[in-house]
């Protein structure tokens, strides 16, 4: 009987060989690469120590010099930094000298301006020579130190330039307050001369400067031109007064203006005060043309007198005081028409509404005259209309008075417009724009056939279909 054996050995040596050929494996690196029929082909590389040691040194130089270029940068970005850092606060310095230059020129100091300037210089020197230093790569900065002094330069110079500013705005408030000081004394000074001017003008003594040498030979339209201005003056003061009056008792002016001059459209509301004067200036000239300002029948008291004696009478009456006329004859023509006119123009009711009762009323109606501050304006005014009355009797033509009808057109010729505003009297200059007359607030005079003084009125364009 055959006796088997076990096939252990072979096997065994075997399994050596493959422990000894993988040992030997494991100690090299493999690569595989491609021959030209596309087998792999396992190339064994040996393991050398000194290589794997350069490769290492290799890695730490690169690593360094990625580092190290990195600083470079950013120091170089830092020192640009502080460069225009420099760069603007030396510009900030050269503004706040600048303007401390200007500021010493007014007034002049030369100490401050040679200063001033010196500074000037000093910073373009410095910015020159930064420049210099930049163009030949030799900055020599450190960049936190450069800022932070640069930061407080242009901080100190920011402060300077706020102090001149102050003191350049102080002095203009100076200037401003020595301006208006002087504005106002010359505004009291111009109030004191026009009061004086309005005494003198309003004033019932002489009137020196209005036809002071006149000739009855020599009368002419001018002359009644230039005493109707000072009629008209005193109109427009005691319109103002009554105003006054009207407002202190509560009126409704606006509704008063509607019952003179029911169809009167205003632009503004204080043109409300034409209406007022036209009702005045229509009451107190109403007869104007008649010798005694009443038609015949009526003014059979009255005696027509000649040119002659309305030219003495005018210029007797011209430097009189109108209390001492009224004084001394109150039963004269002039005391007559004032009373006739204070009753027309001044109604019971207004009376009683503007001063609480009828004192005043009675009084005239009794023969006597106020004293009132409202009477004697009244009064003043009477006294001028009576005059330019007289003057007008004095010419060798017939002088008569006219007022154009609502909503006429409007001619230089015959009439004058009220209304200053300067854009209203270019509208009127425009031929495509139609005006026409909303009331007529001072009438006008005809000396004979040949001349005209115009007539004031109040206008208002009109919206016609020639015009839309």
């Amino acid at each position: 009987m055959e006796t088997l054996k076990p096939k252990s050995a072979p096997n065994n040596s075997k399994s050596k060989l493959a422990k000894t050929f993988q040992k030997v494996i494991n100690l090299r690196t493999s690569t595989k690469i491609s021959s030209n029929n596309g087998i792999g082909i396992c190339m064994l590389a040996s393991h050398n120590k000194f290589q794997d040691d350069d490769s290492v040194c290799s890695f730490k130089r690169s690593h360094y010099n990625d580092k190290h270029g990195g600083d470079a940068r950013a120091r170089h970005r830092a020192v640009m930094e502080a460069l225009v850092a420099k760069l603007f606060a030396g510009i900030t310095s050269i503004k706040a000298a600048y303007a401390e230059l200007q500021m010493a020129q007014n007034p002049y100091n030369s100490d401050a301006i040679h200063l001033a300037d010196q500074s000037v210089v000093d910073e373009l020197k410095a910015i020159s020579e930064l420049k210099r230093s930049f163009l030949k790569k030799e900055l020599d900065l450190s960049p936190q130190v450069t800022i932070m002094l640069a930061e407080i330069q242009e901080q100190q110079s920011m402060m300077k330039t706020y102090e001149i500013t102050i003191k350049k705005l102080e002095c203009e408030v100076e200037t401003k307050d020595t301006e208006v000081s002087s504005l106002k004394e010359q505004l009291q000074e111009s109030i004191t001369f026009n009061k004086s001017l309005e005494k003198r003008l309003n004033a019932s003594g002489p009137i020196s400067t209005i036809l002071e040498n006149v000739q009855l030979s020599s009368l002419n339209p001018s002359h009644l031109v230039q005493f109707l201005h000072y009629t008209l003056r005193s109109i427009r003061s005691f319109v103002k007064l009554m105003i006054r009056e009207m407002e202190s008792a509560h009126w409704d002016l606006e509704a008063a203006a509607r019952v003179i001059e029911p169809g009167a459209v205003f632009t503004k509301t204080s043109h409300r005060y034409f209406v007022f004067e036209s009702f005045v200036c229509k009451t107190m000239l109403e007869g104007f043309s008649f010798p005694n300002f009443a038609p015949p029948s009526e003014s059979q008291s009255f005696n027509r007198l000649s040119r002659d004696q309305y030219f003495n009478g005018f210029m007797k009456l011209k430097s009189a005081n109108v209390k001492h006329i009224l004084a001394q004859k109150p039963n004269s023509s002039l005391a007559k028409f004032m009373r006739s006119k204070y009753l027309q123009l001044v109604h019971a009711k207004m009376e009683c509404s503007l001063f609480g009762n009828l004192n005043q009323r009675k009084l005239i109606n009794a023969g006597g005259f106020p004293d009132s501050a409202f009477f004697t304006s009244f009064a003043e005014m009477a006294r001028r209309v009576w005059l330019l009355h007289c003057l007008a009797f004095s010419f060798d033509q017939e002088v008569d008075i006219f007022q154009v009808p609502k909503n006429c057109r409007f001619s230089e010729v015959y009439m004058e417009n009220v209304r200053d505003d300067s854009v209203f009297s270019s509208e009127i200059v425009d031929s495509s724009v139609d005006f026409r007359v909303n009331f007529t607030v001072v009438p006008g005079f005809k000396i004979g056939k040949s001349t005209v003084i115009q007539c004031q009125v109040y206008l208002s364009p009109v919206i016609t279909p020639a015009n839309r």
